[in-house]
């Protein structure tokens, strides 16, 4: 008889859409840890869990594979992505060109309607500070930054943002880890804000790349020290 796989904290699902409602429980098991880096993704166990049918969930596997959440292995099945240095200096070099000049652009379009928007964002990023959900927190910070890449007003550059979502929840979800008080994560968006609100694309630059930049050398950091987060990749 095989050993149940124990519970990762899922809970039970409406009858609509199940594909989409599976993978973002499993997007936030991820995120939050509950499904660490290298897990494998038991399907019946999250099937029991969220009292649905094996099906969807593996739909939903297969769609998070994708998205570079999940790799599968054959006759194996499906395991939580690993990330390396390698993975996180892709991710940042790309985030990097595509945020400095959505930033630009942005603050070009910049009307008082989208700067009270961006300005809104900011204040639920500090909302969500006082509420212990990680997932949250992940969810509204990428938020922050993609509402930029609507502001900057161009379709192919939201497109390739909207491409590096899942690898962005993930690497985001790694630096709330790096912070003891969540407050501190909605601070470090201030300068950038206050860069774009100002107009000029030396200032949006430099501190888009100490906000990111800062990011990047922590997260590469952490990879590298914490065994179950790097130390090879699984694909």
């Amino acid at each position: 008889m095989r050993p149940v796989a124990p519970p990762v904290g899922l809970n039970a699902l409406t009858d609509s859409d199940l594909v989409g409602q599976v993978a973002r429980r499993l997007t936030e098991a991820i995120i939050e840890g509950r499904l660490s880096p290298g897990a494998k993704v038991v399907e019946a166990g999250v099937a029991r869990e969220l009292g649905i049918s094996r099906a969807p969930v593996r739909e939903a596997a297969r769609l998070l594979e994708r998205q570079g959440l999940l790799v599968s292995h054959p006759r194996r099945g499906f395991f939580v992505r690993k990330l390396d240095v390698t993975d996180i200096d892709e991710i940042y070099d790309l985030r990097l060109c595509v945020e400095r000049h959505a930033a630009v652009l942005a603050a070009r379009n910049l009307t008082p309607a989208n700067r009270r928007a961006l300005r809104r964002q900011l204040e639920v990023l500090y909302e969500t500070a006082e509420l212990d959900d990680p997932s949250r927190q992940v969810e509204e910070d990428y938020s922050f930054h993609r509402l930029i890449c609507e502001i900057a007003g161009s379709r192919r550059l939201l497109r390739i943002f909207d491409d590096l979502a899942s690898e962005l929840r993930m690497v985001i979800g790694l630096i709330g880890r790096l912070y003891d008080d969540p407050r501190r994560i909605a601070a470090t968006h201030e300068p950038l804000l206050a860069a774009i609100e100002q107009g000029y694309p030396e200032r949006i630059g430099a501190h888009l790349d100490h906000h990111i930049g800062t990011a990047w050398t922590e997260v590469g950091r952490l990879v590298r020290d914490i065994p179950n987060l790097g130390n090879g990749v699984s694909r």
